[in-house]
């Protein structure tokens, strides 16, 4: 199932979207730190096959066709994203109610959104490879992503996939190796406001994270959070294990929704 492409505005600036399926209710992917509309790959037509719900994915500003952004990033641009451009994006994309799926800054993001309470169109939160506070690992892999990107194939593979490969690498990698940047994503406050239900999604094998950022989550949330881990899997596990990952989104999405059908008087 091919997306239909449009263009969501805010404000006079331009973002790159995709939609597949109809209907008001809907699943809003938000990409990784390196990602974009294309990088979803079938993902988002496997969604709307499995769940039949509209299914909207979207480029952040600076990221895939999306419009650009000035650098250097804040070091809060997650949290700007979650809070300030989110619910337009929302908005703009005439999205009733939705399930938030997001991949890795996207997870983050999402998180942040969820948990600032705020937003009653939100119903539910799928976390994939999330994080909410700074690992080692997560910083060794990310030193080596610049590594890749200016002396390997790095960013030549992503301008197949953003209109300015730079902004799109320096704007994620340049603020996650900030030595300030782990004072700003100390993400227990926001993830222990969070309430409503989670799904989170986590690769045994991911080498920017590890079940931690999983164990903060079902410790901190004050809501129901169902985990899916799974062994073998990176840090794309809706890419490395699509099957499962689909079914899991697709099983939580229906029971879901369904909980939240409006009930009519006899």
């Amino acid at each position: 199932m091919r997306g239909r492409e449009r263009t969501l505005e805010l404000d006079g600036r331009h973002l790159e979207a995709s939609e597949w399926g109809e209907g008001e209710d809907c699943l809003l992917l938000l990409h990784e730190g390196l990602g974009a509309v294309s990088l979803w790959r079938d993902i988002p037509a496997r969604l709307a096959e499995a769940t039949g719900l509209r299914v909207v994915a979207y480029s952040r500003f600076g990221y895939g066709r999306s419009d650009p952004v000035p650098l250097p990033r804040p070091l809060d641009y997650m949290r700007i994203e979650a809070t300030e451009i989110l619910p337009r994006v929302l908005e703009a994309a005439g999205i009733g109610r939705a399930i938030l799926v997001g991949h890795s800054d996207g997870a983050t993001i999402a998180a942040i959104h969820g948990g600032s309470g705020a937003d009653r169109r939100v119903r539910g939160l799928v976390l994939i490879a999330p994080h909410f506070f700074v690992e080692p690992v997560c910083i060794a892999e990310i030193a080596r992503a610049r590594r890749r990107f200016e002396e390997g194939d790095l960013r030549a593979r992503l301008a197949r996939h953003h209109r300015d490969p730079d902004i799109a690498f320096r704007g994620w990698n340049d603020a996650w190796l900030d030595p300030g940047f782990p004072e700003v994503l100390e993400l227990q406050p926001e993830v222990a406001n969070i309430r409503i239900p989670v799904l989170a999604v986590q690769g045994l094998a991911d080498p920017y994270g590890t079940v931690a950022q999983i164990e903060l989550l079902e410790r901190e949330a004050y809501a129901p959070v169902e985990t899916l881990l799974l062994p073998g899997a990176g840090h794309a596990p809706h890419l490395e294990q699509p099957e499962r990952v689909v079914a899991a989104i697709a099983d939580f999405a229906h029971r879901l929704f369904r909980v939240h059908e409006p009930r009519h008087a006899p």
